[in-house]
C-alpha cells in the first residue's frame, strides 16, 4: 500500500490511477491485495472511484480559513469541528526571536503553551504559543476554557486589540513531522503571529506549523472605489 500511496504523491488530482492489474504487475503482488489496497485508499480519500469511469486520484481535504481571528468560527460555518490538545505548559527564559517580538529584555520569562490544533479529529497545525506577564494556573484555566484569548481574557483580564500575522512557507522539523502524522520536511505553512493589547503592548507571539496538504488560508481584499496603482 505504500508504493500505492508514493505513486498517488506523484500524481495531480484528478489523474487517472492504473488498472488493479497493471498496477499488480508494477508492484509484483496479487491483484487481491491491490484491490484491498485501494478500497483502504477510497475509504481514506485518497482517491474517487467511479462506477464506469475508473479510479482517480482525489482532491487533498483542505480546510480553508478565511480570517485568522476567527478560526473556530471560520472551520464551524464549514460544518467542520475544530478542537485543540494541549500538549505542553512552561515557563522559563524567552529565546532571543520571542523576546524581540514581545518586546522583552534579552532573556525574559515566558509562558509556553505548545497545543495541537484538530479538525474532525484529525491533526491539522502544531501551535507554540508564547505569553509574557503573571499566569497563574495557566494549563488549569486553558483546560477548562479550551480557548487560549477566551483564556487570557477571563481568567487575566487581557484584551486583544489587534494582530498581525506572518504567512511563510517552511518544512516539517522531526518534531512537528511526528505530531502532525507528516513526513519529516513535508512542505507547512508557517503563521507568526504578534498580537498587542488596547495600549499596545505585545502580549503574544505565535507560531503555528500548518499541514500544507489540509489547509488554505484565502485572503480577499475590497478596494471601494480606491485608486489601485
Amino acid at each position: 500500500m505504500e508504493q500505492i500511496v508514493e505513486l498517488i504523491a506523484e500524481q495531480e488530482p484528478g489523474s487517472p490511477m492504473p488498472t488493479e492489474r497493471d498496477l499488480a504487475a508494477r508492484f509484483a503482488t496479487s491483484r487481491t491485495t491491490v484491490r484491498q489496497a485501494l478500497a483502504a485508499l477510497a475509504a481514506d480519500g485518497r482517491i474517487a472511484r467511479t462506477q464506469g469511469s475508473g479510479t482517480f486520484v482525489a482532491e487533498p481535504d483542505r480546510v480553508y480559513v478565511h480570517q485568522m481571528t476567527s478560526y473556530s468560527e471560520d472551520l464551524r460555518s464549514q460544518g467542520r469541528q475544530p478542537s485543540s490538545r494541549i500538549l505542553e505548559v512552561t515557563h522559563g527564559r524567552a529565546l532571543p526571536d520571542v523576546s524581540a517580538a514581545l518586546g522583552l529584555e534579552p532573556g525574559g520569562r515566558v509562558h509556553r503553551v505548545e497545543r495541537l490544533r484538530l479538525v474532525d479529529g484529525e491533526p491539522l497545525a502544531l501551535e507554540v504559543a508564547h505569553l509574557p506577564g503573571r499566569l497563574p494556573r495557566l494549563r488549569a484555566e486553558l483546560e477548562r476554557r479550551g480557548s487560549l484569548y477566551e483564556t487570557l481574557r477571563e481568567a487575566y483580564g487581557v484584551t486583544l486589540a489587534r494582530a498581525e500575522d506572518v504567512v511563510e512557507t517552511g518544512l516539517a522539523s522531526p518534531h512537528e513531522a511526528g505530531v502532525l502524522g507528516v513526513d519529516t520536511g513535508a512542505p507547512m505553512l508557517v503563521i507568526r503571529r504578534t498580537a498587542h493589547d488596547a495600549d499596545g503592548r505585545a502580549v503574544e507571539y505565535t507560531r503555528s506549523v500548518f499541514r500544507g496538504d489540509r489547509f488554505r488560508f484565502v485572503a480577499r481584499s475590497a478596494f471601494d472605489g480606491a485608486e489601485v496603482t
